[in-house]
């Protein structure tokens, strides 16, 4: 399966052998406080700069309707997010892995989204497409 949007994703954690339980980190795009002109002009132009983790959120594919209703959801916090990082925990033994289970990974998640190591989550922009993020 060829993963372009949010719904692909949800739609192969769907059908996983195992269970599945989706770990999201909704990041907003920076200006470094000691950017330079350059770093200022290319992050006027929606490019650069750094990403903060501003939610987290773990939730079974089941529980997600679609990727319109996860944004409607996200806008009711009143925080700005530009890019969705997600990742998935798989069950064992046809049960999927609880919230509880979910905590520490989800906490590792943005400890890696702080420090930019960012090449194991899928990226998803606000419009639900899958995006490729590059550093620089």
């Amino acid at each position: 399966m060829n993963l372009t949007h949010f719904a692909d994703l949800l739609a192969m954690a769907k059908q996983q052998q195992e269970p599945q339980r989706l770990l999201m980190v909704f990041s907003s795009a920076e200006l470094p406080v000691d950017a330079d002109a350059e770093q200022k002009e290319v992050f006027a132009r929606g490019e650069g700069g750094t990403l903060a983790p501003v939610l987290c959120v773990d939730k079974r594919p089941e529980d997600i309707r679609s990727f319109e209703d996860l944004v409607a959801e996200s806008t009711l916090t009143g925080l700005n997010w530009d890019i969705l990082f997600v990742a998935a925990m798989s069950g064992r033994g046809g049960v999927p892995p609880n919230e509880d289970e979910a905590v520490q990974p989800l906490k590792m998640m943005v400890e890696a989204v702080k420090g930019g190591r960012i090449g194991q989550f899928a990226a998803i922009d606000r419009n639900g497409a899958l995006i490729e993020l590059t550093r620089g």
